[in-house]
């Protein structure tokens, strides 16, 4: 039975899990920073950076204590090393590579778009091959996810990620920080038809995002508006989170095609980062999966946002391939999964593994 402690560091939680071969989360903690960022609107590198050197020790301690294990229990020690925000970043591989050196445990740099491509054979079980759909602050892309380390992608964002296009909306309107439960919540009260707002690449062939277009069209519909009532806001969340949902969907749509016919046996789609704790767009890819055959997988929201257990499942993950690193692996801002295709369109490189 591997026993895997995970270090998680790469934007603005810092968070630590144990997990064992057998699927189990036998202690996890995750701190976040919404406090010290919440003034900014958004995440600072540099406060990131120093919260993670002045917390993460002390949680390694606390879930080590929890579980009641010593480092001598772990089989290796598994640390996010990109792509991220580099002083976090780094502050996690060095830690992870400390305590493999002391205690003479081998050391696994895990790629933090792998760690949420493989968060539902942690929690499902799911066998290879799967479509996945990767949304979060710095992520959107449908991958087929054929292996540990075998990703191809079918398409990417050429501008925005969905979850920063959720970001830049509650910061128009005023809601805060973070910005994707925010709109969520005021859209709970909001008439989604009332704004007629764009579709990007709605009903073209590929499977490529592009959201730029619809955070002009919100903030023009919010200058319009004027002195906004709570109403206008929750009809205008809701009116943004309804064309989201409508681009995803056709989308997603797309990549089945694309993967059925490349893919044999039962398809399953399986949708993970931040964006995918929205219940409303689970819905919705849902109900697309059930209208195509296919079947959605979509982890507990607790693990969609960023968590050390699915670093630590991917430790064990590539520890039963005998895939582990040496100390001198360099830490890395940019780390596509299929990196054969970050080149594909101009800019959708910034799509394919940069997380801002």
């Amino acid at each position: 039975m591997a026993l895997i402690l995970g270090l998680e560091t790469s934007c603005d939680e810092t968070a630590v899990a144990l997990v064992d071969s057998g699927r189990r989360i036998l202690a996890e903690r995750i701190l976040s920073q919404i406090k010290e960022h919440k003034a900014f609107g958004g995440v600072v590198p540099e406060i990131a950076a120093r919260a993670h050197l002045d917390h993460l020790d002390r949680l390694i301690g606390e879930t080590m204590e929890e579980a009641g294990l010593s480092y001598g229990d772990l089989s290796a020690v598994a640390a996010t090393a990109g792509p991220g925000l580099i002083g976090g970043v780094i502050v996690g591989v060095t830690t992870a590579k400390a305590i493999a050196l002391a205690h003479d445990l081998p050391f696994i740099g895990v790629n933090h778009l792998e760690g949420h491509a493989l968060t539902a054979r942690l929690t499902d079980d799911v066998a290879f091959p799967y479509l996945l759909l990767l949304v979060s602050g710095g992520h959107c892309q449908l991958l087929a996810v054929e292996g540990v380390g075998k990703y191809r992608r079918l398409g990417t964002t050429i501008d925005d990620a969905v979850g920063e296009a959720f970001d830049k909306t509650a910061k128009l309107l005023g809601l805060g920080f973070p910005g994707g439960p925010a709109v969520e919540q005021a859209a709970l009260a909001g008439n989604a038809s009332r704004f007629a707002l764009p579709r990007p690449m709605l009903g073209r062939k590929g499977c490529d995002f592009s959201l730029a277009g619809l955070k002009t069209a919100v903030r023009l519909a919010a200058e319009k508006l004027g002195e906004a009532s709570a109403q206008d806001i929750g009809d205008l969340c809701a009116s943004f989170q309804a064309a989201i949902g409508d681009v995803l969907v056709d989308r997603c749509r797309n990549a089945l095609e694309v993967f059925s016919q490349t893919h044999s046996g039962p398809v399953r789609l399986v949708v993970a980062g931040g964006v995918a704790a929205n219940k409303y767009l689970r819905q919705r890819l849902h109900d697309l999966a059930q209208n195509e055959g296919a079947s959605l997988i979509a982890p507990p929201p607790r693990l969609c946002t960023d968590n050390a257990a699915m670093i630590a499942w991917a430790g064990i993950e590539r520890l039963r391939l005998g895939q582990c690193d040496a100390l001198d692996l360099a830490p890395r801002p940019r780390w596509p999964l299929d990196p054969a295709a970050t080149a594909k369109i101009g800019r959708a490189g910034l799509g394919a593994g940069v997380k801002v």
